[in-house]
């Protein structure tokens, strides 16, 4: 088990940490994937799906910035689409290089840092990021970087983890960064490198100061959508022209032979197919609230009996109690999504 010294670990909160960060993503890139998948309760994979959807389909290229091991990258090809991944950590992109096609419209991979991006004034036409947005520091540099390469009217979807909002949940958010996150981090091989992931989340804030930064850059957000609770947020903005400019738009190169975004209309396939997966979810969360509930009863009738001292007892309360109105509030969601005759997009 790794152990750092405290100005090591500082050191990634400082301004163009490019090195640091590198070198931690490096640390962590074979657990990367399954711990965004634990973080997130197995809902990272839908979020990035709304993340893709933002990008209009006549972007021509496209970047996945802070594009770690590739997982928002195939959801973002199109024949036609010069689609490229750039990261910091040289580690990570070997493993996103070993997960993508080799043929047809391959992203390309560049490592770099995202502070001197390699692309001429205004050579993009959309750039995403998942959860990166946070380790780049300082923030407004970062942006007027994307906004230097993306042409007028290009768009930035940014989807990441954010610190709890006033509301019910805050303080289980918060609870939950501070300390769950840490301690799930002695587990592991490096665990400096989950404390810096909840202090990131909490440095980052809830997302106002975020949207100032954006508008400073010359972005416009267009639309906002909040997942679980607000644990993670995505903004979808478009860069405004700046002054004498006037706004471009990039023509059409190929025409899409798909169904148009938003139409649904006649295929029976993809909303069975949608209802059953939606059945599922509803299914596990279902059997999820039920285990907590017995687990409270159990806890309950045996509190007096279990070995447990100082403040074991109200953390154990505080985890089944949160489990049971986390899971009992997403049931709902689901069967209510279910049972509701239009899909969510």
């Amino acid at each position: 088990m790794s152990s750092e010294r405290p100005e090591a670990e500082a050191a990634r909160f400082a301004p163009r940490a490019g090195r640091q960060m590198a070198e931690m993503f490096d640390d962590v890139s074979g657990r990367y994937d399954f711990l965004n998948r634990v973080m997130s309760l197995g809902q990272d994979g839908a979020w990035r799906r709304a993340m893709w959807r933002a990008v209009p389909e006549n972007s021509n290229a496209v970047l996945d910035l802070c594009t770690g091991s590739g997982a928002s990258l195939p959801g973002l090809r199109r024949a036609g689409r010069l689609v490229m991944g750039a990261d910091v950590s040289l580690q990570m992109l070997e493993r996103a290089a070993a997960r993508q096609p080799h043929a047809g419209w391959a992203p390309r991979l560049v490592c770099t840092d995202a502070f001197s991006l390699p692309f001429r004034d205004g050579a993009l036409d959309a750039i995403t990021i998942a959860f990166g947005v946070r380790n780049l520091r300082p923030r407004p540099e970062a942006l007027a970087e994307m906004a230097r390469v993306l042409r007028s009217g290009g768009v930035l979807a940014v989807l990441e983890a954010t610190a709890p909002a006033p509301g019910p949940f805050a303080p289980f958010h918060h609870f939950h960064l501070a300390r769950i996150v840490p301690l799930v981090g002695r587990l592991s091989g490096e665990p400096s490198a989950y404390r810096y992931l909840g202090q990131s989340i909490l440095e980052f804030g809830p997302g106002p100061e975020f949207e100032r930064d954006l508008v400073v850059a010359r972005f416009g957000v267009t639309q906002r959508r909040v997942f679980l609770a607000g644990a993670t947020r995505l903004w979808v903005a478009r860069r405004r022209p700046g002054d004498g400019q006037i706004a471009s738009v990039a023509p059409p190169v190929l025409q899409f032979a798909g169904r148009p975004p938003g139409d649904w209309g006649g295929s029976n396939s993809l909303d069975l197919e949608w209802r059953t997966w939606g059945a599922i979810q509803a299914l596990l969360s279902g059997a999820l609230f039920g285990v907590l509930g017995y687990a409270a009863w159990v806890f309950a009738n045996s509190d007096v009996d279990l070995p447990l001292q100082g403040w074991h007892r109200p953390l154990a309360w505080a985890l089944v109690l949160g489990g049971l109105l986390a899971f009992g509030l997403r049931t709902l969601v689901l069967v209510r999504r279910l049972l509701g005759d239009r899909r969510r997009r």
